[in-house]
């Protein structure tokens, strides 16, 4: 493999999260030197994801079927969506098993810094699919950022009114955490959103 090319995937790499130069090239000399049980199963299969792999247009996961087999499944709960800013947000709930209902993914959070108002993020169409009958609830499960406030405070804004009942995520103290190694916005949040013991 000529230096030009090596170059080239370790600059591909580079551009993933969590890779810089440094590691983008230790994983390509892996790559390289483990061409037949790494290299070559990696490549058939990035190839094949390329071919197959879409976004589902009902909710925005990533299958290899339109609409995905999350909009699919009959055990679902319809009166539900839980809102996310990325894909990973979905697998992340669907992991735990927390949500039995359908999901919607947005396009990212609202951010007037980076150009990113309702049209860019696919409201609407959140908007729509939320008011559709039989709609219950709409979970606002958005990072705890300027950002992802901001987006569920719109979109909270947007159905005030419709008869759905609009929720977001609990914040604060993790399951184990200490509260010394907590930052002061955690600490915050958990006052904020603190329950009854009993």
């Amino acid at each position: 493999m000529a230096e030009g090319e090596i170059d080239r995937l370790t600059q591909l790499l580079a551009r993933l999260p969590g890779l810089g130069p440094r590691s983008a090239r230790r994983a390509v000399l892996q790559l390289l030197k483990r061409r037949e049980a790494l290299l070559l199963p990696i490549a058939q299969a990035l190839l094949a994801a390329a071919e197959t792999i879409k976004t589902c247009s009902t909710c925005g996961n990533f299958d290899s079927t339109d609409p995905c087999a999350l909009c699919r499944d009959p055990t679902r709960d319809e009166g539900l969506i839980c809102v996310v800013g990325d894909v990973a947000d979905l697998w992340a709930l669907e992991r735990s098993g927390a949500v039995r209902g359908r999901y919607h993914v947005l396009n990212g959070t609202l951010s007037a810094l980076e150009g990113r108002g309702p049209e860019q993020i696919g409201l609407d169409r959140l908007l729509a699919r939320a008011r559709e009958p039989g709609r219950r609830e709409l979970v606002l499960a958005l990072p705890a950022t300027v950002e992802g406030q901001t987006t569920a405070h719109y979109i909270a804004e947007r159905l005030a009114g419709s008869g759905l009942a609009v929720t977001r995520l609990a914040q604060g103290v993790p399951v184990g955490g200490d509260l010394d190694y907590l930052d002061d916005g955690t600490l915050m949040a958990a006052m904020k959103t603190r329950r009854p013991a009993i």
